[in-house]
This record gives structure tokens, C-alpha cells and sequence, in this order.
């Protein structure tokens, strides 16, 4: 089963958590899915991650720069999987119905929005009842990740 975790962002935006956890993904020389919830969310994070890193930028690609299995980083709306990628990230409450297919889901969440918080609950549940290894971290008064229960 694919290891899910839950991460509830009440320090930091998205913009500014994920792509330090994607670094984290490539220097472990693995590859990566996002699923954003829309086409513009998908353009804002590829904006973003070309400058998200001070010594350069976070290689990555979506279908408007194409090359999809040559991509280390997949920014999409879409469940798809084009470059391989053993690890998922899913925002603004995406899913995915091809779990099996990734060792590890990041859901990433926004702490301060009631609808996401719930969407979040919602997913634990099915995602648990589902039998996959589920946990939940959360960010310390200085913004780093702790799991919680």
C-alpha cells in the first residue's frame, strides 16, 4: 500500500512548502507528480518554481513545456503519471485514483481554510478505510514538520 501523508500547513503557503519538499524528493533521486486543482494553479506553482531556489531552480515541466517523461518534477490538473514518478503530491484537495501506482502521497493542505481542513478529514478517512499507512504532520512554532499521533 502507498504511504500517505497528511501535511496541514498552518506556518507556511503552499508555495513556500512545496518546493522545499520536492528538493527533499530529488536529492533522494526520486521523481514527482503535483496535482493542482486547476490549469492556473498549475502555471502559478511552474512560475514559482523557477525561482524557489536561490542557487538556481527546481527542474520540473507540465504539459505547456511538454517532454513529460524526462521531467524529474510533473506539474498537472490531471491524474496522470507521464514521467514515472514514485511519489505524488496532491494541493488544493486534488486526488488521485491511481495510489498504487506512487510508494508515497503527500496531501499538502491549508490550515486556515475550513473547506480544505475538511476535505482533508474526508480523504483520511477513505484513504484509511482503503488500508493505506496514513499519518499526519503538522508544522512547530518555527514551521518545521512534526508527525502528530
Amino acid at each position: 500500500m502507498t504511504d500517505v501523508r497528511f501535511y496541514h500547513l498552518t506556518r507556511t503557503r503552499l508555495e513556500a512548502a512545496l518546493p522545499k519538499m520536492l528538493e527533499k524528493t530529488l536529492e533522494r533521486g526520486r521523481r514527482a507528480v503535483v496535482i493542482a486543482g486547476s490549469d492556473e494553479r498549475v502555471e502559478s506553482l511552474n512560475a514559482q518554481l523557477w525561482t524557489a531556489d536561490e542557487r538556481g531552480f527546481l527542474p520540473h515541466g507540465s504539459a505547456k513545456d511538454g517532454y513529460a517523461e524526462e521531467q524529474p518534477v510533473w506539474l498537472t490538473a490531471r491524474d496522470e503519471n507521464p514521467n514515472g514518478a514514485k511519489v505524488l503530491f496532491l494541493t488544493d484537495g486534488a486526488s488521485s485514483q491511481s495510489l498504487a501506482a506512487y510508494e508515497t502521497c503527500a496531501t499538502l493542505f491549508d490550515g486556515s481554510d475550513e473547506t480544505a481542513v475538511a476535505r482533508a478529514r474526508d480523504q483520511w478517512r477513505t484513504l484509511k478505510a482503503a488500508g493505506h499507512e496514513v499519518t499526519y504532520w503538522k508544522q512547530d512554532e518555527q514551521g518545521r514538520w512534526t508527525q502528530e499521533g
